[in-house]
C-alpha cells in the first residue's frame, strides 16, 4: 500500500536537485554523559554542548566539533532529523544551526512541517496500521501479562502508535525478548531492544517512509541516512548512501549493507565522523 499521494508542497519540475540527510538521534548524533565513550584522559577530552534538559538536568550532548559540522550538514542539505522519540520528546532537544523544517517523531509516525505534525500523513500512518497489524490493546495486554515485575520498571504507549518497556537490563531473560519477537511478528509488529527499552513496533511504522515522503515533498532525488539501532535498518536500506557507529544494536548484531558503511568510532567520535561523512557525500 503507498503511503504517498500529491501535496502541496511537492517541488515543481524545475526544482535543483538535492541531498536530504535522514539521521537517528539518540547514540547516532546526540549522546548521553554515559554514552558519549569519553575513553580518552579527562584533561584531553572534548568541550561538549548541551542540547537537551530533561526534569531540570542537563541530558544530552553533541562535541562542540560536532555542533560545527552539524551547522554545516544542515546548512548545506535537507537535514531531517529522524527519531523514535515522540513529539514532545523531540521538543526537548535544541540542535545547532538553522532549524530543520521538516522532522521525523515517533519512527515515522509524525512528520512535523515547522513544529507541526503533517495530518495527512498521520491519516495514512493510522489507515495502514488498522489495516495490516494487530490492535495495539492486544500487544499491551501480552506485555502486561508476561513481563515480569522483577525487571520490569515501567510500560509505556508513544502517541498511541506502538509501546514500550523500561527494564532493568540485567535482569532480563534474554528468551523472554526472543519470545516476545516472535509472538509479535506474525500479528504485524517488529521488537527491538534498545539499551534499557524494549520497543514493539507496528511493522508499517517506518522512518524509510516518512524519508521519502520528505524527499518527494523536497525535490531531494539523493538521500544519505545514519542511525545504530535495529529501528534503523529500513532507514538505512532504504537510503543512497548510510552510516552506522561502531556501538549500538547494528553493531552488536554485525548487520550490513552493501551502501550502508560500518563505522569503527564509538560514541561522541561517531557522531562527528558520521557528519563528516555526511559532508563529504553531500559534496559530491
Amino acid at each position: 500500500m503507498s503511503m504517498t499521494s500529491p501535496s502541496p508542497s511537492s517541488p515543481s519540475p524545475a526544482s535543483p536537485a538535492r541531498t536530504l540527510v535522514a539521521s537517528d538521534l539518540d547514540r547516532t548524533l546526540i549522546y548521553s554523559a554515559a554514552s558519549l565513550d569519553l575513553s580518552m584522559p579527562d584533561a584531553e577530552a572534548p568541550r561538549l554542548l548541551c542540547v537537551e534538559v530533561y526534569g531540570h538536568k542537563p541530558l544530552s550532548y553533541l562535541t562542540e566539533t560536532a555542533a560545527a559540522l552539524l551547522t554545516e550538514v544542515a546548512a548545506s542539505t535537507v537535514f531531517v532529523p529522524t527519531t523514535t522519540r515522540t513529539r514532545e520528546q523531540y521538543r526537548r532537544i535544541h540542535l545547532p544551526g538553522p532549524a530543520s523544517r521538516y522532522a521525523i517523531c515517533a519512527n515515522g509516525g509524525h512528520i512535523l512541517v515547522d513544529g507541526v505534525s503533517d495530518p495527512d500523513w498521520q491519516r495514512r500512518v493510522a489507515d495502514r496500521i488498522a489495516a495490516e497489524c494487530a490492535p495495539l490493546t492486544e500487544i499491551r495486554a501480552h506485555l502486561a501479562t508476561t513481563a515480569d515485575p522483577a525487571w520490569l520498571l515501567k510500560e509505556r504507549v508513544a502517541e498511541d502508535l506502538f509501546a514500550y518497556l523500561v527494564v532493568e537490563r540485567s535482569l532480563l531473560p534474554e528468551e523472554w525478548v526472543r519470545e516476545l519477537a516472535a509472538w509479535a511478528g506474525p500479528r504485524g509488529w517488529t521488537v527491538s531492544l534498545q539499551g534499557r527499552k524494549i520497543y514493539v513496533v507496528p511493522a508499517p511504522l517506518t522512518k524509510s517512509a516518512a524519508m521519502h515522503e520528505v524527499a518527494r515533498r523536497t525535490g531531494a532525488t539523493r538521500t544519505l541516512a545514519a542511525g545504530d539501532s535495529l529501528l534503523d535498518a529500513d532507514l538505512l536500506l532504504a537510503a543512497d548512501l548510510g552510516w552506522r557507529p561502531g556501538h549500538g544494536e547494528l553493531a552488536d548484531e554485525g548487520w550490513r549493507a552493501p551502501h550502508v558503511v560500518a563505522l569503527a568510532e564509538r560514541g561522541g567520535a561517531a557522531g562527528e565522523e558520521i557528519l563528516r561523512r555526511f559532508l563529504a557525500a553531500a559534496a559530491v
